[in-house]
């Protein structure tokens, strides 16, 4: 009994000293819009500490004095370390907005235009540059199909077909 309770806290201590980096990208195809949706879920300290390193800016994504400059700077980061190209060919996307949801920042993207998706491609490095023990999940739908692939530092390709 006394060894289960030592067990228990020093894996408590544990995740204090080591704390957890991960991000959930989600790519979804609306066929009825012909779009591809993009959503990322990240602890919001982790992305505020990143984008402040990386536009050499002090930001407040909590409580943001000027969310337009955020939003620029979110856009910028992502262009740079989440790239997709979708039946072979590069795509770009634009920022719809971001949103607080507890401890956790959510960010939107979107691309037009995009009427089928049979083959997808991520190239993902978000946040490699801020920990190296950084892990990205990244779910794509199509096709009423969903695949998953984990991306552990410093891999950073994978690809999907439907």
């Amino acid at each position: 009994m006394v060894n289960i309770l030592i067990q228990w806290m020093l894996t408590g201590m544990l995740t204090v000293v080591h704390p957890f980096f991960m991000s959930v990208i989600d790519i979804n195809h609306n066929a009825k819009d012909a779009s591809i949706e993009i959503s990322v879920r990240v602890f919001s300290d982790d992305l505020e500490k990143t984008l402040e390193k990386y536009s050499k800016q002090q930001l407040d994504i909590l409580s943001p004095k000027d969310k337009p400059v955020i939003e620029k700077q979110l856009l910028a980061y992502m262009t740079e370390h989440l790239k997709l190209n979708v039946n072979g060919k590069p795509v770009r996307f634009t920022l719809v907005g971001y949103e607080q949801q507890m401890e956790s920042t959510w960010c939107y993207f979107e691309i037009e235009k995009q009427p089928v998706v049979n083959q997808v491609a991520v190239d993902c490095s978000f946040l490699y540059d801020y920990e190296t023990n950084q892990v990205n999940i990244v779910h794509v739908k199509s096709k009423g199909v969903q695949k998953t692939h984990k991306l552990d530092y410093p891999r950073r390709d994978i690809s999907f077909s439907f």
